[in-house]
């Protein structure tokens, strides 16, 4: 479309987005000398504007977080009224359609004969043939398509009904239909999942596919500040940045949930003061709390407020004040924890169970040895914090025999880190049916939180090279997208993956390569006593066992024998040897840690084992990494063998 053909429309409205081009976009002439300032857009309805003012569309597809409330200016609208008042404010007349209440009308401005028939009209056919002609008739015509993906859905044509093939095709010819460039109508069709629409439409160039996104920083910080009006800008911030990956909708149930009866509230007043104990002002804090667990039971409300200690915790170790500066804590303390809570509940619900918030117990205190690997870790993670982002990989693979410790040392990093940790389950096997859809919708979430670990485990199962196409192809799919996704730039320093396999040979090449999985990380078993040793007394440490064993003391009786297990076996021995102790009284020593080494038998496959750790040294991307016995032997040797074990497994 030419707006070129209308310039009396282009200067008449200048609350109305596509009608305003003059400016900056977000004003426009009310006279010669009179000009209205309008809030700004959000990123997507400014390039529906963009799009729409060059003529390249009057069709819409908006996806993503359409089921939303869209800010503008101070206002938060669904969508829908946030498309009829804002975007299409200076249409004359405005439609939706929905295939379960039918047609309705958000505006009329002007007489139109028997407009009023379609109202409330439910038959996709007469409903789509009834607007059809209400836009070829009429100017200035927006139409709003709920849940188009019902109308026109994805699918091989031969398994869609007939109205279904009608309505795809309608759709489509609306979008050639030149009678629209000139007419200044406009159709949106609204689905949340993009690969649930017709491929006929998606796949069209007259038909512009717009992601809505979650809100973004400012946009909760704006409703933050409505909300709860008394915070801080510093609790303000705090507050935006712990909701990130929520829509506003939900962020809003969450720290302003539904009322209730004023003797219920005062009862749960009471109820969480109890909980609170002495703590300071806890009174204020009862009262804050307490309109925020509207319809809990007292059970949650203690889960939440008291949970238990973890096993890496203290429990005699008294809690610092809330106000001292080592726990940054403020008069939203609770408020935060509530919101981190639910936020967690949320998101691994939205995402279909297929993503899991990893809480270790446990930071690098716990783990045994690795010094160069942890200093390598705390690195990565101090350059994601301080928004060095040129400085951090774009990916991490740790790779190893089983039990050297690579799932322990992830949920360590994600704990000493301090960044957010998730991991993604069995999504190889579990995501049939809308499996594209529901991939984008977490790696929406992935990318809104930000500064975030994503863990995959067994990472040659989820992106080995597997033949067959049982699936329809639906696997490569998936695979691809989250490989386009991994390359991303734009995520460099605030998505991190970190692929762990004991095979890597199995993995695609492809998800190795510079710029998914920068970095290459080994995992080895203690080669010498001094590894053995660290690994000994950590596990000890780790399961709060009183010992009297110390070393090179007992090297030779306990550590020397221990050569070639991995830490998971070393784990294995230390409960089995606690076992035989008979009363709490008794501390372990040396004779029962060895009566266990005796009594233990591993099972392992020596041949394969060594493999592994000859795989894991040549996929290292740092040889600083590498034991000492590694870096000694000569590359052809290590070749050599590395060929003739190949040929042994194979």
């Amino acid at each position: 479309m030419s707006f070129r053909k209308k310039p009396t429309l282009v200067q008449s409205c200048p609350d109305n987005l596509f009608l305003c081009a003059s400016g900056n976009g977000y004003s426009g002439a009310l006279s010669n000398s009179t000009v209205m300032e309008t809030p700004e857009l959000p990123a997507w309805a400014e390039e529906i504007r963009s799009i729409y003012l060059r003529g390249e569309s009057s069709v819409f597809v908006l996806h993503g977080n359409v089921f939303d409330d869209i800010q503008h200016g101070d206002r938060f609208l669904p969508l829908t009224e946030f498309l009829s008042e804002v975007l299409l404010g200076a249409k004359e007349i405005i439609a939706q359609f929905n295939p379960a209440t039918g047609v309705r009308f958000r505006k009329k401005e002007k007489f139109v004969e028997n407009l009023d028939q379609l109202i409330g009209v439910q038959d996709v056919d007469k409903a789509l043939g009834g607007l059809e002609s209400l836009m070829l008739t009429q100017d200035r015509v927006g139409l709003i398509v709920d849940y188009a993906e019902m109308i026109a859905p994805s699918g091989d044509t031969g398994f869609q009904s007939e109205t279904d093939r009608r309505s795809i095709v309608t759709l489509h010819r609306w979008s050639l239909e030149r009678r629209f460039d000139f007419s200044d109508s406009v159709v949106f069709l609204v689905t949340e999942q993009l690969s649930q629409l017709s491929n006929k439409l998606v796949a069209n160039p007259k038909v512009s596919s717009i992601r809505v996104e979650l809100p973004d920083q400012e946009a909760r910080q704006s409703l933050i500040r409505q909300l709860e009006p008394d915070a801080t800008e510093f609790e303000l911030n705090r507050l935006a940045e712990l909701s990130a990956g929520l829509k506003s909708v939900q962020i809003k149930g969450i720290l302003q949930p539904g009322s209730d009866e004023e003797e219920e509230l005062s009862q749960r007043v009471s109820y969480i003061a109890r909980l609170l104990g002495d703590t300071p002002e806890a009174k204020v804090r009862a009262e804050k709390l307490a309109p925020k667990f509207a319809g809990e039971s007292y059970d949650e409300i203690r889960a939440q407020l008291q949970p238990e200690p973890s096993e890496s915790e203290d429990t005699n170790t008294t809690e610092s004040e809330p106000d001292s500066p080592e726990t940054l804590a403020n008069r939203y303390e609770d408020v935060l924890k509530l919101l981190n809570s639910r936020k967690r509940k949320i998101l691994e619900k939205e995402c279909f169970g297929l993503v899991e918030f990893v809480e270790p117990s446990h930071d690098f205190s716990a783990v045994g040895g690795m010094e160069e690997v942890k200093k390598e870790l705390l690195s990565i993670a101090d350059h994601i914090k301080t928004g060095r982002r040129t400085r951090v990989p774009m990916g991490l693979l740790f790779t190893g025999p089983m039990g050297t410790g690579k799932t322990f040392v992830a949920e360590a990093f994600a704990r000493s880190s301090g960044l957010t940790a998730i991991k993604l389950k069995n999504f190889r096997s579990k995501w049939v049916g809308s499996t594209e859809g529901n991939l984008e919708k977490i790696l929406d979430v992935v990318k809104a939180i930000g500064n975030i670990l994503v863990i995959i485990d067994e990472g040659d199962r989820a992106f080995g090279n597997q033949g067959g196409d049982g699936d329809g192809g639906t696997s490569s799919r998936v695979i691809a997208r989250i490989k386009e996704f991994m390359s991303d730039r734009e995520n460099r320093g605030r998505v991190l993956f970190v692929l762990m396999t004991n095979r890597p040979d199995k993995l695609d090449i492809d998800i190795k390569r510079a710029g998914r999985l920068d970095r290459k990380i080994p995992f080895f078993y203690a080669s010498a006593p001094e590894g053995v040793e660290v690994v000994l007394l950590a596990q000890l440490a780790r399961h709060k066992i009183h010992h009297n064993i110390s070393f090179p003391e007992h090297r030779e009786l306990i550590s020397e024998p221990l050569l070639g297990y991995s830490n998971a076996e070393l784990e294995a021995i230390v409960l089995l040897a606690n076992n035989y102790i008979e009363n709490d009284d008794q501390v372990l020593d040396a004779e029962l840690l060895k009566k266990a080494i005796v009594d233990f038998l591993p099972s392992r496959d020596e041949t394969m084992l060594e493999y592994m750790e000859l795989l894991a040294v040549f996929e290292t991307s740092s040889r600083s990494l590498l034991p000492a016995k590694f870096r000694e032997i000569p590359v052809e040797d290590l070749q050599a063998r590395m060929t003739e074990l190949r040929r042994l497994i194979d």
